[in-house]
């Protein structure tokens, strides 16, 4: 389906969408040592671009995405920084990334940033985990979740 059909198809979630990638941290990492000891593992390279960036770029691609929100524990990092400031300006999207005060796993993460989560008010948002790498058919996910009209799909 391509984008124009996409933005004039009616769609149920009208309005706006946000993403969160879960990104750990590093005690999580550990099966990558000594690699994530030099460079967080969501900014390893895959086929030439940072794991996290192919996230990015699925997520992009759905129009009414407005706002993405990375989770995790990583220290504030000038690469962390480097990479949240380059992926805006390529994407020209509001990257963010919240950093959690101890590891609080899937839940405790998305739970406490839950206000920054729902600011805006989107109609509902993605939750994605940064260490699964595949080819995220996001509209396609959207547009089930439309239709089953449910709370939450998983």
């Amino acid at each position: 389906m391509d984008l124009l059909k996409r933005q004039s198809s009616v769609f149920q979630l009208n309005g706006k969408l946000k993403a969160v990638i879960l990104i750990g941290g590093p005690h999580v990492g550990t099966r990558f040592r000594p690699l994530s000891l030099e460079l967080p593992q969501p900014l390893f390279p895959i086929a030439g671009s940072p794991w996290l960036q192919h996230h990015i770029e699925a997520i992009v691609k759905h129009p009414d995405v407005r706002e993405i929100l990375l989770i995790g524990f990583y220290n504030q990092s000038q690469q962390m920084s480097r990479f949240v400031d380059d992926m805006q300006r390529k994407y020209g999207i509001p990257i963010r990334y919240l950093q959690e005060y101890a590891p609080l796993g899937t839940a405790g993460g998305i739970y406490h940033f839950r206000d920054q989560i729902l600011r805006g008010n989107p109609r509902a948002f993605f939750v994605f985990n940064s260490d699964v790498c595949c080819d995220f058919p996001v509209w396609e996910m959207a547009q089930f979740h439309s239709n089953v009209r449910t709370m939450a799909t998983l």
